[in-house]
């Protein structure tokens, strides 16, 4: 058996929205903020614009939904690997449904659409398999106490 492993993310979040009067008034600042990992893009982000934010920059229920599409993808792509399943494409287009009551919101569902393309016919019923033990071993799906569903198709390349 393995021992368990610690692994530790550290993400700077500097709010840079200050436009003169700090928090003086609720719509008298900007939600601007800067998501900063050392050595990375900085990733320029906001609220979401039903919270007074920047429609152009990312918000954090976006970022939230994305965590949940790329750790799918890439624990789906590893064991695809891993069993011998060549995939040639992926795509996802993820959404996130959020309920706002009283004043404030929580995710009650994600649902995942990925859309895959292996090498052979041979390959699709173990392709489509593959998305449960994706989806059991999915670190970040794992931690959200919503439903998170995955509605996969897959395809052989060129057909």
């Amino acid at each position: 058996m393995r021992q368990p492993r610690d692994h530790r993310y550290s993400v700077g979040v500097a709010w840079t929205g200050n436009t003169g009067e700090g928090t003086a008034g609720y719509r008298k600042f900007a939600r601007d903020h800067r998501v900063v990992v050392a050595d990375k893009p900085v990733i320029e982000a906001s609220a979401d614009p039903a919270f007074v934010g920047d429609p152009a920059r990312w918000n954090p229920e976006e970022l939230l939904v994305a965590s949940l599409a790329q750790c799918h993808m890439l624990t789906y792509l590893a064991q695809c690997s891993l069993r011998r399943v060549t995939v040639v494409a992926y795509r996802d287009a993820a959404e996130g449904l959020m309920r706002e009551s009283g004043g404030v919101g929580e995710f009650v569902e994600v649902t995942l659409n990925p859309v895959v393309e292996v090498a052979d016919a041979s390959m699709i019923d173990v392709a489509s398999a593959l998305h449960e033990d994706a989806h059991r071993d999915c670190f970040i799906a794992r931690s959200v106490s919503f439903p998170v569903r995955h509605l996969p198709t897959v395809t052989v390349a060129g057909s």
